[in-house]
């Protein structure tokens, strides 16, 4: 059985948060919920909430096991862009671009 959760419309790049998703893509629960509380990176954070809300889903859902669950799937995609302007010299703009992502992970139960 495969249980998900997704967070949509988190601040930041996709391309970093997918740097994140795919150290932990195929690992244990517990493994992955360890790796990234000791992981540098901003969007670790993110990712392990979501990690966190999907072992939830699994076990009060459909009565899974934490230690049992695998991580199957784990991807960052790309959610809409704010767009922003800032004023620079001589009367010029210049665009800046706030990134959204959205972080998807699926879990499964380990085959013993």
């Amino acid at each position: 059985m495969r249980v998900s959760a997704t967070a949509k419309y988190l601040r930041g790049s996709t391309r970093k948060a997918n740097l994140v998703t795919s150290a932990i893509r195929g690992r244990r629960v517990e493994d992955a919920s360890a790796i990234l509380r000791f992981m540098p990176q901003g969007a670790a954070r993110d990712v392990a909430r979501v990690l966190a809300s999907a072992t939830a889903n699994a076990e009060n859902n459909h009565n899974l096991a934490a230690e049992d669950l695998v991580i199957v799937e784990a991807h960052a995609n790309e959610g809409p862009t704010l767009k922003r302007w800032k004023p620079r010299a001589q009367g010029r703009a210049f665009a800046i671009h706030k990134p959204m992502t959205h972080i998807t992970i699926v879990l499964e139960e380990r085959e013993a």
